[in-house]
C-alpha cells in the first residue's frame, strides 16, 4: 500500500473502513494570497454561478470526491446566498447525485459542508464537497434498517425551530451537539433528485433560515458541519429513506467550542451540555 493513498483499510477491532490518503497533507491550508475558488483562480478560471470539479486532493480514488463552489463572491456564506442562490446549490447536489449515483461502483452519494477553520475548512471561500462511496456508509445504513421512517414522525412542538416551504427544521430529542438541527420535508421524499421545483425552493429557504439562525445565535459566524442523507444509489429499494439535512453547530456558547473528548470517543456514548428544548428555544428566538 502506498503511503500517500488513497487506500481503504479495515479496522480489525470494529470492522469499520478507513480511507488513508497521505497526499491530502499537501492540500492548501487557508492561502493568504490568491483564492483558487474566486473567478480567475486556479479552480475557477471562468465566471460562474455555481461550479463543481474533482478534488485535486481526494480522500478516495476514482473521481469520487468533488468540490462544489456555492457562489463567486469570496465573502458570501450559504445563509447569505438567499433562496435563489441556495436553490442553485440544491440543484447541483441533485444533479451530481444522479450522475455519480448512476455509476455501478457508487453505492451512496453524500453532499456536505465544513464551514469555519474550527471544523478544518482550509479555504474560506463558500464551498462544500461531495463524496461518492463504493459502499453504503454505516451511519446511513443504520438509519435505513430500522423498519420504519423515523423522519415521518413529527417532533414535539418544543423541539421545532421553524417550518418553511414544506420543510421543517427541528432539534433532535437525542441531540449529540448543543445546537444540532434536522431539516427535512414534511412529505416523504427519498432523495434530492426526487424533489420537484417547489420542494427544492422549500429546501433552499429552510437552509437559509436555519443557517441564519445559527449565525444570529451568538451574533457571530457559527462554525458548522452540514451533510445530506438520502437514498443510496446501489439499486436497493430502501423504503424508509427520507431525505434530510443534518447541521451541527460547533459552539455551545459564544466563542466556546463543544469538544468531543475521550469519554465519548472511547465509549461511543454522547454527552450534551445543552438541553435540546433549550437549544430549540434559543434558535427560535435568534430568528425573531
Amino acid at each position: 500500500m502506498r503511503s500517500d493513498g488513497p487506500a481503504k483499510v479495515v479496522d480489525h477491532r470494529s470492522g469499520a473502513s478507513v480511507w488513508v490518503a497521505g497526499s491530502r497533507q499537501e492540500r492548501p491550508n487557508r492561502p493568504s494570497t490568491a483564492c483558487p475558488f474566486c473567478p480567475g483562480g486556479l479552480e475557477a478560471p471562468e465566471p460562474y454561478v455555481t461550479r463543481t470539479f474533482v478534488n485535486r486532493w481526494p480522500s478516495m480514488p476514482d473521481d469520487r470526491c468533488e468540490v462544489i463552489l456555492y457562489a463567486p463572491d469570496h465573502d458570501a456564506t450559504f445563509a447569505s446566498l438567499g433562496t435563489a442562490g441556495a436553490r442553485s446549490v440544491v440543484d447541483v447536489w441533485a444533479e451530481r447525485t444522479e450522475v455519480l449515483g448512476a455509476r455501478t461502483d457508487v453505492a451512496a452519494v453524500l453532499p456536505f459542508e465544513n464551514r469555519g477553520h474550527e471544523v478544518g475548512a482550509t479555504i474560506a471561500h463558500p464551498h462544500g464537497q461531495l463524496y461518492a462511496f463504493d459502499t453504503v456508509p454505516p451511519v446511513l445504513a443504520q438509519e435505513l434498517t430500522t423498519g420504519t421512517c423515523w423522519m415521518c414522525d413529527a417532533p414535539p412542538d418544543d423541539l421545532v425551530v421553524t417550518e418553511v416551504g414544506g420543510w421543517r427544521a427541528s432539534v433532535p430529542a437525542a441531540a449529540r451537539y448543543p445546537f444540532e438541527l434536522l431539516v427535512a420535508p414534511l412529505a416523504h421524499r427519498p432523495d434530492l433528485p426526487s424533489l420537484d421545483g417547489d420542494e427544492r425552493d422549500g429546501l433552499a429557504a429552510a437552509l437559509v433560515d436555519a443557517l441564519t439562525k445559527l449565525d444570529r445565535l451568538f451574533d457571530a459566524p457559527m462554525p458548522y458541519m452540514l451533510w445530506v442523507h438520502q437514498r443510496p444509489t446501489d439499486g436497493g429499494a430502501w423504503p424508509t429513506a427520507h431525505v434530510h439535512v443534518e447541521i451541527v453547530g460547533l459552539h455551545r456558547a459564544p466563542g466556546t467550542p463543544r469538544y468531543v473528548a475521550a469519554g465519548e470517543l472511547g465509549s461511543g456514548i454522547w454527552f450534551n451540555p445543552v438541553a435540546p428544548v433549550d437549544a430549540a428555544r434559543q434558535l427560535r428566538e435568534a430568528g425573531a
